[in-house]
Parts: structure tokens; C-alpha cells; sequence
């Protein structure tokens, strides 16, 4: 799997364009981020054909590029857990008003509603709820290439805010530590903000979780 980041917008939110291979032309999209403009550049210059953009969660900093996305690329679907799915269509659930700048888009055409296998540009993932800093925060496994994207669940050195409307401190460590750090060590955990770790690196060291 070939996995490029882009950091999109004020949040600085990370954005993963996924290709199975060098000679995939097909991509999927974690995270839409707050402004798309760099991510559709970057698809276009590429020539690839994003199938679908799978969301982490339904913060504004993860979904109003959806905006761009949809009108750049008509037939993408978008992916969202159930229990988030409402987020795209509430400005207020999704904090985009709290911004100052209501945002709400059309819903999502794949609604997750258990955990489960998706595939996508040839590339196979294992869904794991991860809820906490939102309801329905999920997470990303792809076993055969050691990695895992985990939105806003955990950071490198930290874990995700739980103070927002439907956060849940004790939730979320529990599903770091039920559902992330039993995962091999050496797995790649992608954020949604900061820098990549490991599995091992955040289970051995990572002040938040002792």
C-alpha cells in the first residue's frame, strides 16, 4: 500500500490518499479534512480516481472537504459509522457552528453499523469502533500492511479530546486500550493529527494510558 499525507487546513488535519500499489490508478480517502483544495489538486495532478473517502468521525476538521470532494468528484462514496452519521447532516453535532461557519452536506452513502471488513481500490480494511472522542469514532486496520488509522482516538505521546458534546473519557481509553494496543506492536498508527506512531511506542510510553 502506498499511503500519502497531506495536512489540510487551520486544524491541521491529516488527510491519507491510499493506492494499493504504484500502478493503482484507484485511491481511497481517509478524512476530508476542513479544506479539501490541496487534497483534489493532488488526486488531479495523480490522475487517480478516488472510489470512496472513509471517515474517521464526524468533527467538522474531518468532513467539510467532503464539500469539494463531492463536487470535484461526483461518484465518490463517503463512509461514515452510524453512530456518526448524523454529524454531516447537524451543524451543530458537528461543530462546524461553534465555528462561526455552519456546515452541512448531503448523507453518506455507506453507513457503518457494526464492525467489519470493507474494500476498497483493492485494499482491505477491518473496521474497529473506537468511540470516545465522538460516538461513533472508528478505526482502520489494514492487517497486511502493519497499519492502522486511527482519527482522533490516539496520538502520538497523547489520546483525543474528550470535552466536546458526545466525548467520553473512560470510553475512549477503553477503546484504546481494548481495541488498539492489542493490535501487534510493530502496527502503524496514522492520526488524525501530529505525527505517525507505532502501537508499541504509544503501549509503552504513552503517558495517557498508564
Amino acid at each position: 500500500m502506498n499511503i500519502h499525507n497531506l495536512v489540510l487546513g487551520e486544524f491541521e488535519t491529516n488527510s491519507y490518499v491510499l493506492t494499493a500499489d504504484d500502478s493503482s490508478t484507484d485511491c481511497v480517502i481517509i478524512d476530508a479534512g476542513l479544506n479539501a483544495g490541496e487534497l483534489v489538486d493532488y488526486i488531479t495532478q495523480q490522475n487517480l480516481n478516488p472510489v470512496a473517502v472513509i471517515l474517521t468521525h464526524g468533527h467538522a476538521d474531518h468532513i467539510v472537504g467532503l464539500r469539494q470532494l463531492r463536487r470535484s468528484f461526483p461518484k465518490i462514496e463517503v463512509v461514515i459509522s452510524q453512530a456518526d452519521s448524523t454529524m454531516l447532516t447537524d451543524s451543530v453535532g458537528n461543530l462546524s457552528s461553534m465555528l462561526g461557519r455552519p456546515f452541512t452536506t448531503d448523507p453518506a452513502q455507506v453507513i457503518i453499523r457494526q464492525e467489519q471488513k470493507l474494500s476498497y481500490a483493492g485494499i482491505d480494511f477491518d473496521v474497529i469502533f473506537t468511540p470516545g472522542h465522538t460516538p461513533g469514532g472508528m478505526s482502520l486496520h489494514c492487517q497486511k500492511d502493519g497499519v492502522v488509522f486511527v482519527g482522533d482516538t490516539l496520538f502520538a505521546g497523547s489520546v483525543g479530546r474528550t470535552d466536546f458534546p458526545g466525548g467520553d473519557a473512560a470510553q475512549l481509553i477503553k477503546s484504546i486500550k481494548e481495541k488498539l494496543l492489542c493490535l501487534d506492536g510493530t502496527t502503524r498508527a496514522y492520526p488524525g493529527h501530529g505525527l505517525m506512531t507505532t502501537i508499541s511506542l504509544e503501549k509503552n510510553s504513552n503517558p495517557f494510558l498508564r
